[in-house]
C-alpha cells in the first residue's frame, strides 16, 4: 500500500451524484447486499471522467474512458462487495476514492481492481488500495501517459502490493496476484498440517512441498 491520492483534472470534473438504486437494478442484487449499500454509503458521486474529450489522451477498446467514483463512508469502510456491485454496473474502468468521517477531520483512500473490458461481462481483479490518509493531504499529478490505456495503468501501478515488472501488461500484474494469493492459501493450509502431523517420514514430505511453494511465491514477486 501507499500514501498517493491524486490530483484530478478539472476539466474532467462532473461532480454528478448517482442514487444508490442505480446499482440495485444492474443485474442481481441480494437483499443483504442492499443492506450493505444502505448501511454503509452515503453518497456516490461520479467526481470525474477522464476520456479524450475531456483529457486529450486517446482511448480503446479496453480502456475507452476512466471513472472516478467518490463514495462517502457512513462507517469506517465500504465493503467490496459494494465496489463490486458499482464496478460491474459501470462499462468503463473506475478508480474510487473512500471517504470516511467528518469534514473537519475526514480521511480518503484510493481504491480500485483492474477491469478487463471483453465481450459479456467485465472481468475484475482483487481490489487494491493505498493507506488512508487525511482529506487535505497534497495530492499528486498525474502520471505521464500518451493515451487511456497507458494512464489505467500508470494510476493503479501504485496500489499494487508487487512492484510492476519493466513491458508488464496490468492484465499480467493482475494474473500474477492472483496466482501470489493462490501460493499464499496453499502454503498457510501446508504449515497447518506440518504443525499437526505427527508422523517423520510425512513431516518431511510436507516440508518439501512447502520449500518448492516458497520458491515459486518468490519467483512471482
Amino acid at each position: 500500500m501507499t500514501d498517493l491520492l491524486y490530483r484530478w483534472p478539472a476539466a474532467a470534473a462532473l461532480g454528478s451524484r448517482v442514487p444508490k438504486e442505480r446499482f440495485y437494478e444492474h443485474g442481481t442484487v441480494s437483499a443483504a447486499l442492499r443492506e450493505k449499500f444502505v448501511s454503509e454509503v452515503q453518497r456516490i458521486t461520479w467526481a470525474y471522467k477522464l476520456a479524450e474529450a475531456t483529457i486529450n489522451l486517446p482511448g480503446s477498446g479496453a480502456v475507452p474512458e476512466v471513472q472516478v467514483f467518490e463514495v462517502d463512508a457512513k462507517v469506517d469502510d465500504v465493503s467490496e462487495s459494494v465496489l463490486t456491485a458499482i464496478d460491474r454496473a459501470i462499462p468503463f474502468p473506475i478508480i474510487f476514492e473512500i471517504t470516511r468521517g467528518d469534514d473537519a477531520d475526514a480521511d480518503v483512500r484510493m481504491v480500485a481492481a483492474h477491469k478487463h473490458l471483453g465481450t459479456g461481462a467485465p472481468k475484475l481483479s482483487a481490489y487494491y488500495w493505498t493507506d488512508w490518509q487525511h482529506a487535505d493531504t497534497e495530492r499528486q499529478p498525474l502520471p505521464t501517459a500518451i493515451n487511456l490505456p497507458a494512464l489505467y495503468a500508470g494510476l493503479l501501478a501504485p496500489l499494487t502490493p508487487v512492484a510492476v515488472r519493466a513491458g508488464e501488461e496490468m492484465t499480467e500484474v493482475a494474473a500474477r496476484l492472483a496466482i501470489i494469493q493462490a501460493l499464499e492459501r496453499e502454503i498457510a493450509a501446508l504449515e497447518r498440517k506440518l504443525r499437526n502431523e505427527p508422523q517423520l517420514n510425512r513431516k518431511i514430505e510436507i516440508h518439501r512441498s512447502l520449500k518448492k511453494k516458497h520458491a515459486e511465491l518468490k519467483q512471482q514477486r
